[in-house]
């Protein structure tokens, strides 16, 4: 029976890694094709690749979740099932509406819900989840959109004569991508290492938080063929239903969404890089000469991201509280 609960977490702690590729190839490619810059399968391949890259470059995230937010003493197998489900019904379930939630607050969502169903509000570390997720949750996306808005505002004010620069702007605008697409592999699939190391934890599988190799590398290559799989109904209301973008505006978009998550990844902060991209978006349609941004989109967008944790949370609770009864 323990056996196969470690099993069930790993496929399930691989295909929460593979619904955050695909949910999430939005904040990475977007932009990018929404300037025709890219095609959509070029972009998507260059995602896939740099999210492997990323993934393999360990930062504080994958600890972060693995023993930062909640007592690992406190979990057991079916607390981290619970909270996988959980994270993996809201993924999919927004995806199908097309809607960029964060996959990974609804992981934390997921994993405070069970933890307390389980063992109630002593088992989770309330500072650092106030520290390294609420907190960055509310000043990341304000952060890039403040960022994008004054870098764009920079670039408006030096250069005058954006079309004499289209071809300069497309190749910048692929590096700031790849950026976007390093940085998403560094942050979002640590979220899934760590996950799956605490419920190896919570097995008695290993004995420490350290992230073995083999989790490394398996979450790598799931993220990168989940990115590969598109999820181009998320794609379409990021790159288009926030405001119209040039290469120019992208550069400055992605820019900016690279530079806080890289910073994030670096502090051990799991935010969100749909928030982020979304964010910057918005901050470059603020920025423009006569600022367009589709406001009714961006009420939405907030809305979804506020209910994602309380939601997912109770989602994996009442997940936990159904396998104590059948189980």
């Amino acid at each position: 029976m323990d056996f196969a609960l470690v099993i069930c977490i790993v496929v399930l702690g691989l295909a929460f890694d593979y619904t955050n590729g695909f949910h999430d190839a939005a904040n990475v490619v977007s932009t990018v094709i929404a300037t025709r810059v890219l095609t959509p399968l070029v972009a998507i391949c260059m995602a896939s690749i740099l999210n492997v890259i990323g993934a393999t470059q360990i930062s504080g995230v994958a600890q972060t979740i693995a023993s930062g937010l909640v007592d690992p003493n406190y979990t057991s197998s079916i607390t981290i099932i619970a909270a996988l489900l959980g994270a993996i019904i809201w993924n999919v379930f927004t995806w199908s509406l097309g809607i960029p939630s964060s996959s990974s607050y609804a992981l934390i969502g997921g994993l405070i819900g069970s933890v307390w169903a389980q063992n109630g509000l002593q088992a989770i570390y309330w500072y650092p989840l106030m520290k390294k997720v609420v907190i960055p949750m509310v000043l990341s996306p304000l952060m890039g959109c403040l960022f994008s808005f004054s870098f764009l505002k920079i670039l408006q004010f030096f250069i005058k004569r954006f079309d004499k620069f289209t071809r300069l702007f497309a190749c910048l605008q692929i590096v700031s991508s790849a950026l976007v697409a390093l940085a998403h592999g560094l942050n979002d699939a640590q979220k899934s290492m760590g996950i799956i190391t605490l419920g190896l934890f919570s097995a008695g599988i290993i004995s420490t938080d350290s992230i073995p190799l083999w989790v490394i590398l398996s979450c790598a290559l799931v993220i990168g063929v989940g990115t590969a799989s598109g999820g181009f109904r998320v794609i379409r209301t990021v790159g288009f239903r926030i405001t119209h973008l040039k290469s120019y505006q992208g550069f400055a978009a992605e820019s900016s969404s690279s530079l806080v998550i890289l910073l994030a990844s670096f502090l051990g902060m799991p935010i969100s890089s749909t928030q982020m991209i979304v964010g910057s978006i918005t901050g470059v349609g603020l920025a423009k000469e006569k600022p367009n941004v589709q406001w009714k989109t961006a009420r939405r967008l907030v809305l979804t991201w506020i209910l994602t944790l309380p939601l997912v949370a109770s989602f994996s609770c009442l997940i936990f509280m159904l396998f104590k009864v059948f189980i």
